[in-house]
């Protein structure tokens, strides 16, 4: 993928292969000596018995400049959470994996239901959250990054250069966003990006008009990656959506609180594959169905915040235009495919393109009828408003949950 183009709205730094990754390691370490980076790890346990994470793993244990790293471990019991840390003993940084679902994270819980604070919902959202304030609460890292779990092609170079524009001091940027290549062995892959997000931004641009956010948006290479990294003063005011727009949610937040000028896009691998999710065709409430359901809502919430009516007329109107659009698209996409040797079923292109423009209706419809949805988790600064001694009690008890239940 190594060329130059830059699209004018935010900078995009490509991988030239001009330069080797052991001279960008050193020059990382030498700027992480007064600017710590911490990374976060979002996982499931199920994760554990996968074939990507023991391969992250052994890639991370090359890495020198981290100061920290934290996992972030959902879907666990007592002696789940025994196993990752012995499973994640191997990382020679400072670590620790923190137990979401132990008495002691359930107790705290409790006391932010009490306070009408609670996330919505579980799942990477908040787990992602949790970290963050882990995180906050130590108060001696400087960056943070944040990558999947499953990443099955995963190498140390992936890190590398996500974090170097925003640990390089002369740097301008608060946020770098991963991207790369959608590839699998054989295939296309990266179905929400190319058959959701790319055509439903053209269908906006066409039914609403311009919009400095829907351009901002067509910017990113691959929006819905899950790789980026910030610097951690930005932290504190964070709104992390609590369902599958996380990612979205992410570049919403840095286009209200940053200049465009804040942010970059960089190329952080050649290859990149992982888990992939079902489409979900038959069940609304999980696979690629439901994220294609909260992506929408996630753009339409951000939109109407800025000033844009919405109406079921609007919504008709969008679902006709982008599907429109998709069909469009796909046909790029497979000429694309085509001629790089790769496969891709148009049937079930087709097919996922159809799913999606019916949930782009039921977000519409969800929007409408539920005006006063917010399916945010409330920013740490809310938090530490209402109960200033939460963010230590956090760091504490899960301090107290590694100690406790630290393996024979």
């Amino acid at each position: 993928m190594a060329d130059f183009h830059q699209n004018g709205n935010i900078a995009t730094l490509h991988n030239l292969r001009t330069r080797s990754l052991e001279e960008l390691t050193h020059e990382i370490g030498v700027y992480a000596q007064t600017r710590k980076i911490t990374l976060i790890l979002p996982s499931l346990y199920s994760e554990l018995e996968g074939e990507a994470l023991p391969n992250i793993l052994a890639e991370l244990s090359k890495v020198p400049y981290l100061h920290r790293i934290v996992i972030g471990l959902d879907r666990a019991d007592e002696a789940q959470f025994r196993h990752a840390q012995e499973f994640f003993s191997v990382l020679p940084q400072n670590h620790i994996v923190i137990w979401n679902d132990s008495p002691r994270m359930l107790e705290l819980g409790q006391r932010l239901d009490q306070l009408g604070l609670y996330p919505p919902e579980p799942g990477k959202g908040k787990n992602v959250w949790t970290c963050m304030g882990y995180m906050i609460a130590c108060a001696d890292s400087a960056v943070m990054a944040i990558h999947d779990c499953d990443i099955v092609t995963y190498d140390a170079g992936l890190l590398a250069r996500l974090v170097y524009p925003v640990v390089n001091p002369s740097f301008p940027y608060q946020l770098s966003k991963g991207y790369y290549p959608r590839i699998g062995s054989d295939k296309l892959n990266g179905r929400v990006t190319r058959l959701l997000v790319s055509p439903l931004l053209i269908a906006l641009k066409k039914v609403i008009g311009d919009r400095d956010y829907i351009d901002y948006l067509r910017s990113f290479r691959y929006p819905l990656s899950g790789e980026f990294a910030l610097r951690t003063a930005v932290l504190p005011d964070l709104r992390i959506p609590s369902d599958w727009g996380l990612e979205i949610g992410i570049l919403s937040e840095a286009w209200r609180n940053m200049a465009p000028k804040a942010v970059c896009q960089v190329e952080v691998a050649d290859i990149y594959d992982h888990k992939h999710q079902d489409l979900s065709e038959e069940d609304a409430t999980t696979g690629l169905s439901r994220m294609s359901t909260d992506i929408c809502k996630a753009v339409f919430r951000k939109l109407a915040a800025d000033g844009t009516v919405f109406t079921s007329n609007t919504f008709r109107t969008l679902k006709a235009t982008y599907y429109r659009s998709a069909l469009d698209l796909l046909e790029a996409y497979y000429t694309d495919a085509k001629m790089n040797g790769l496969t891709l079923d148009r049937h079930k292109e087709e097919r996922a393109i159809e799913l999606f423009a019916e949930n782009l209706m039921r977000a519409g419809q969800v929007f409408i009828d539920s005006p006063h949805e917010t399916p945010f988790i409330p920013t740490w600064n809310r938090v530490h408003a209402a109960d200033p001694q939460f963010l230590n009690d956090l760091r504490v008890a899960a301090a107290a949950d590694a100690e406790e239940f630290r393996p024979a």
